[in-house]
């Protein structure tokens, strides 16, 4: 399948399920889902497949296990290429729009470990600060999850203890509403953020085993 856009109706799909989010809706609505998100997002991947390595379509249902929200769909279709241990490139769909992303979402504690000795490294602490800073001058927005105290081992008053703190970092943007996302120049798009976006994946991929 060519990709050709994302459709509005996947936009409206989500605005309506966040409304709604039940078994009725997803039956009655499964068809929108397949045709308006699921294949669109799979098609996009396709095409950057090439390049980036192929991606993982996220499953529609929530995990409620043990969660206090017992909605059973997500509010959002994502995908995922990985490159290194929960690290790789991002494109989600949701009632706000399309967005992509990438760096780690997850680390265990010793790839942790690594990851914040290379922050603190003055050579490849100074390079990632200035990556994320070339990307943030390039419109994109630095996050992740980070303790509100400083990390066990060091200093308060190290020069990138903000970075430190992080237990996850991640870089993205988003297209909102923007015209081009219901247009086949959407892959363009992506493909040059992802690749404006490889430096820091392979930063942080370099650091994993």
């Amino acid at each position: 399948m060519e990709f050709t856009g994302i459709p509005a109706a996947a936009l409206d799909f989500y605005d309506d399920l966040e409304v709604d989010n039940t078994r009725s809706f997803w039956e009655k609505n499964k068809a929108v889902y397949a045709e308006a998100v699921k294949a669109p997002i799979t098609a996009l991947c396709v095409a950057l497949g090439p390049e980036f390595g192929d991606a993982k379509i996220f499953r529609p249902y929530r995990d409620v296990r043990f969660a206090k929200d017992k909605t059973p769909y997500k509010s959002h279709q994502g995908a995922y290429v990985a490159v290194a241990p929960a690290t790789g490139w991002y494109v989600e769909i949701s009632a706000p729009g399309v967005r992509v992303g990438s760096g780690f979402y997850h680390a265990e504690g010793p790839d942790l470990a690594r990851i914040r000795e290379a922050i603190a490294d003055e050579r490849s602490g100074t390079e990632l600060a200035k990556l994320l800073k070339s990307l943030q001058r390039k419109g994109f927005e630095v996050g992740g999850e980070r303790l509100k105290t400083t990390p066990r081992g060091y200093d308060a008053d190290h020069p990138r203890i903000e970075l430190l703190r992080h237990k996850s970092l991640t870089v993205g943007k988003s297209y909102g509403f923007e015209p081009v996302i219901h247009t086949s120049e959407l892959l363009d798009s992506v493909r040059r953020d992802w690749r404006a976006m490889r430096p820091f994946v392979e930063w942080v991929s370099y650091r994993l085993p």
